[in-house]
């Protein structure tokens, strides 16, 4: 009931965030962010090789560049998906198909305020760089700007546990090598993580093309592709991983001033699929 009371009170702030110059994070904002990435899912605007409408998801985080991305390589009836990462905690995702078709079991650190078990959806608690799975398990494995914050410190916003406020750039790599043990042969992964110059930030990082690479050389795929996508004041749009290798984060647990560029997050993107 929380959560509704609170999603009303956001669509009503909706148009007046939009005439006061749609700041990120503010009142309204989850409004714009969520009729941004359904129109994008149901509309299909984000397939490869084509390009992003103009001025798409300006002002809104990469979320609206991710999820879209990830419903374009999803069967209509996709099995078993393990989220890795709880990036599909939303109503408004679990609802639509084809993840609405799936068998889905989402895995993170600690229990989160809302939950769907009564979808038949599945929730498992612990590490992503060791989990519970057999081999060989789920059909699709997806982690949506998750892997960034693995091994790094998660207590700021994702547990209390304080074991879990760590230092290690590199914990990415054992969780990778899970996603392709859980994973059926010839199954997909789907992976995406913010992209652009390189940095350690305490409870994320930011990968280039070499730790990029790293994820992919970990899994060891049969094939895989990385479509890398980028923003500026225009909005999101498909680019390089040269055009984005400088772009830089904002943060806003860290700054409250926006940039020219109102944006809400990161800049660049990196989405990799690979073949078991």
């Amino acid at each position: 009931m929380f959560f509704k009371i609170k999603e009303i009170l956001d669509a009503a702030a909706w148009p007046i965030y939009s005439i006061k110059g749609r700041r990120p994070w503010t009142l309204g904002y989850y409004t714009e962010k969520k009729k941004t990435i359904c129109h994008a899912i149901d509309n299909s605007l984000i397939k490869s090789n084509h390009d992003l409408p103009l001025a798409y998801g300006r002002n809104v985080d990469e979320r609206c560049v991710e999820y879209p991305w990830v419903y374009n390589h999803l069967k209509n009836e996709p099995g078993k998906v393990l989220d890795a990462g709880s990036a599909f905690n939303h109503r408004f995702l679990l609802e639509r198909v084809p993840l609405k078709n799936a068998e889905l079991t989402i895995m993170t650190l600690a229990p989160e305020k809302r939950c769907f078990w009564n979808n038949k959806i599945s929730y498992v608690f612990g590490d992503l760089r060791e989990s519970y799975f057999l081999e060989n398990y789920f059909d699709v494995v997806v982690s949506v700007s998750t892997i960034e914050h693995v091994g790094l410190d998660n207590t700021m916003l994702y547990t209390g546990d304080s074991s879990k406020n760590e230092a290690d750039q590199f914990g990415f790599i054992p969780a990778v090598a899970e996603f392709k043990r859980v994973l059926k042969r010839g199954g997909t992964c789907l992976v995406t993580v913010p992209f652009g110059r390189r940095g350690i930030h305490g409870w994320y990082q930011v990968f280039d093309i070499k730790h990029v690479m790293m994820v992919v050389d970990t899994f060891k795929p049969s094939e895989y592709s990385i479509e890398y996508f980028g923003y500026d004041q225009n909005g999101w749009q498909r680019s390089t991983s040269e055009d984005i290798a400088d772009v830089e984060f904002f943060d806003v647990h860290q700054n409250k001033t926006y940039d020219s560029d109102r944006a809400a997050g990161a800049r660049g993107v990196a989405c990799i699929r690979m073949v078991a």
